[in-house]
This record gives C-alpha cells, sequence and structure tokens, in this order.
C-alpha cells in the first residue's frame, strides 16, 4: 500500500514539472538578449526557469541562479540534470534553478584571463576581465531584473570556460556563491593563474564560497598520476596543470573555501562535463539533500511521527548553508499533506497544511486547501473559516460554492 501512495505522490510531482508542449515542440527554455556595453555587443543568453514559476495554482517562487559558460554545448545537458535533481520523482538532491547557457561569440577572446602571444594576435585572447565586468555589470543584473531569482549563484565552465571560472574565484570571489571549473586549462599562458593561486588562496574573501573541481583523464599512454608529476614533456602539461592545482587547494585547508577536487579516470576532456557537473551538484547542495534513510521514514507511517518538524528544521538547515532563507516549497508541501491524507495520517497531514499557512499566508491555495481538510474531517466551522479567507485573496466560484454548501448545513 505504501508504495501504491507513494507512486501516486511522484507520478503527481513528475507531471506537475513537465515542460511546456507547443505545436508539437517541447519547450525548455528561452532565447533572450543582453546588449553590452562592455563588450560593445549583443549577447544572446539561453534561459531555462523551472515549470513551477508559471503555475498559477500557487504563491510566485523565486529561484537561485546558475551561469553555464559554453550555454550552447551544455544547456540541454545541465537543465535536464537540474530538472531530474530538483523536482522529477520528488528529488530534493539540490533547489530548483533558473539555468543561463551563455552561448560564445568569441571564445578564446571572453574565456582567458591574459593575453597570450602564441594563440593568435592581439584581441584574439585576454578579454577574461572584459567578460566578468558584463557578468557583474550587465548580466546578473539583467537576469536579477527579468527572473525571479534569489541571491545565490552558481557558475560554471569547462575547459577554458574552467579556466576563466578559476580566475573569477581568485580574483573575483564574492561575484558567485558556488564555482564549477570541469577540467580547467590550467596550462594557459605558462600557467599564469596556476603561478598566481599560493598567494590568492589565503585571501580570507573566500571564506563561505565552494570549489568543485573535476579532472579528466589526459594522460598519454603508459602514463599515470606518479608518472606524470616528474614528467617535463609537453604533453602531459595540461594533466600536470590540473594536479597541482589539486595539490594546491590542498595546501590551504583553513581559508574557509569548501573544496572537492575529483579525478575521472575513466573520462577524457570531453566527456568529464556530465559526470562532474552531477557530482558538483550534489556536493553543492549537500546540505540541500536529505537524507535516503530519512526520506524511508517520510513514507513509512508511524516511522515519522511528525514529518512536518522535519520538513521544517531540515529547509533551516539549508537556508544557513545557502544564506537566505529558503521556504519549504507550497506545492511540494501541499502534495506531501495530500500523501498523508491519503495515507490516513490526518494529524500529520494537517501540521504540513498548517506550514503551509506560516510560510504562505497571502496564498489562496493553501486556505482552500485547509478548508478541504477540516471539511473532510468533518469540523464545518473551520473549514468555512479557511474558506472565507481564501475568497478574501481571490474569489472563485468553486471555492465560493464550497462556502455556500457548508452554511446550507447550518
Amino acid at each position: 500500500m505504501k508504495q501504491l501512495l507513494l507512486l501516486w505522490l511522484l507520478a503527481g510531482s513528475a507531471l506537475a514539472q513537465a515542460q511546456t508542449i507547443r505545436n508539437n515542440a517541447v519547450i525548455i527554455g528561452r532565447v533572450d538578449s543582453v546588449t553590452s556595453a562592455v563588450l560593445k555587443e549583443k549577447r544572446k543568453i539561453w534561459v531555462y526557469v523551472p515549470a513551477s514559476a508559471h503555475d498559477p495554482t500557487y504563491l510566485p517562487q523565486r529561484y537561485p541562479v546558475l551561469y553555464l559558460l559554453d550555454g550552447d554545448a551544455h544547456f540541454v545537458s545541465v537543465m535536464g540534470m537540474v530538472q531530474q535533481l530538483s523536482t522529477v520523482n520528488g528529488n530534493m538532491v539540490c533547489p530548483e534553478m533558473i539555468v543561463v547557457g551563455i552561448p560564445n561569440t568569441e571564445r578564446r577572446r571572453d574565456l582567458t584571463p591574459t593575453y597570450a602571444a602564441s594563440a593568435g594576435p592581439p584581441g584574439s585572447s585576454g578579454g577574461g576581465e572584459s567578460f566578468t565586468a558584463f557578468l557583474e555589470k550587465e548580466l546578473i543584473p539583467y537576469v536579477d531584473a527579468h527572473y525571479p531569482t534569489t541571491p545565490h549563484r552558481t557558475f560554471i565552465g569547462h575547459s577554458l570556460g574552467g579556466l576563466l571560472v578559476m580566475n573569477t574565484l581568485l580574483h573575483h570571489p564574492s561575484l558567485f556563491d558556488n564555482y564549477v571549473a570541469l577540467d580547467p586549462s590550467m596550462w594557459w599562458d605558462g600557467k599564469k593563474l596556476l603561478r598566481e593561486a599560493p598567494g590568492l588562496l589565503a585571501q580570507p574573501q573566500l571564506a563561505g564560497r565552494a570549489l568543485f573541481v573535476g579532472i579528466a583523464n589526459t594522460m598519454p599512454t603508459g602514463f599515470d598520476t606518479v608518472r606524470v608529476r616528474k614528467d617535463t614533456s609537453e604533453a602531459t602539461d595540461f594533466m600536470r596543470s590540473k594536479l597541482t592545482l589539486r595539490d594546491e587547494l590542498a595546501r590551504h585547508p583553513n581559508n574557509g573555501l569548501r573544496v572537492v577536487a575529483k579525478y575521472y579516470p575513466n573520462d577524457s576532456h570531453s566527456s568529464v562535463p556530465l559526470p562532474a557537473t552531477y557530482d558538483a551538484l550534489r556536493f553543492l547542495f549537500q546540505a540541500y539533500t536529505p537524507s535516503p534513510a530519512a526520506l524511508v521514514d517520510f513514507y513509512e507511517p508511524g516511522y515519522m511521527p511528525n514529518p512536518a518538524a522535519f520538513v521544517e528544521a531540515h529547509y533551516q538547515r539549508a537556508s544557513a548553508a545557502m544564506g537566505y532563507p529558503v521556504l519549504p516549497p507550497e506545492p511540494m508541501v501541499h502534495d506531501l499533506a495530500d500523501y498523508l491524507l491519503q495515507s490516513k495520517q490526518p494529524t500529520q497531514a494537517l501540521a504540513m497544511f498548517q506550514l503551509n499557512a506560516r510560510n504562505y499566508p497571502t496564498s489562496f491555495s493553501v486556505h482552500d486547501s485547509l478548508g478541504d481538510y477540516y471539511s473532510a474531517q468533518g469540523q464545518p466551522t473551520l473549514a468555512a473559516a479557511a474558506y472565507t479567507k481564501a475568497l478574501r485573496l481571490k474569489d472563485t466560484p468553486a471555492t465560493r460554492q464550497k462556502l455556500s454548501k457548508l452554511r446550507a448545513k447550518k
């Protein structure tokens, strides 16, 4: 029986988060643009906003933002991963997020922090600081003004994009909360950024930030990490630079930066973004993720006497980790309350409905649902009071009819 109820809840969650279908096309996002005075060009962005943002049943939500370099290459995979881990089948591995993919115009110019003469004529590289200024002064303010964002930001880049992620962390640490450098090109310009890293990793501004580094296997045949460290050939330069970065990060355990640098021996430079991004999301949002055992207890009647208290405490921990108040999402709490009601736990269901009422007192849906609960439990006075509150917020024929039926029975 428990399994059937759980499947009902998960199916409802998956259906609620289905993407828009229009003219037989599945719409996963939109193309927007920003006219940049810094870069002197118009830049397109690809934007995914969670489906819950468009659900008129509940109060509008706000979301953390994930900024993704090489957006034209990685947008679909990262967007799908975020959606899967935040909503599908009741997942809570990471929060729902807005994903902003940034396609390239002049990739090498924008993603390299310094000019390297060996890479081409002046202007072909070294525009990374200007691109960072574009992010800080134009793109982030634009996204915050036009989309329902929270202050929490994550920055992901691969290869040269990973180099820019590292440069931003070391030189502009306050710009993002989380940094994900996927196989970063630390070899660039004679390892200039790598040489700067020891001093910059000691700065107090890194405290409270998080960094995930994914390292692919870019060693020639016959090499292992021990031999690579001793080698001086150009063939191992890329791999050595990444291992040196990992070593340097380990030398600064007290700078307040949360760090994971993970080696993927079975992944190449091209294949590492997918598994490393998955691992990065799990690491960055580990405080957001309930334990599997807690979820089993939640869905087993009698194992968790106060599910609402569990949910509330969990989101208090998530708030502390993310640096701003994170409320349990109204739709999720509503679905959990319905599940508890269906599994014959009315007292626990009421506590969940009341949690929503405390967190979202101006939500029509919250009070309408409370009215339905009280009506089903044979408490017409409380049901009428809840319906009356709901109607003050939004007058709907269905709720007015429910209230009229209650009054007619008196």
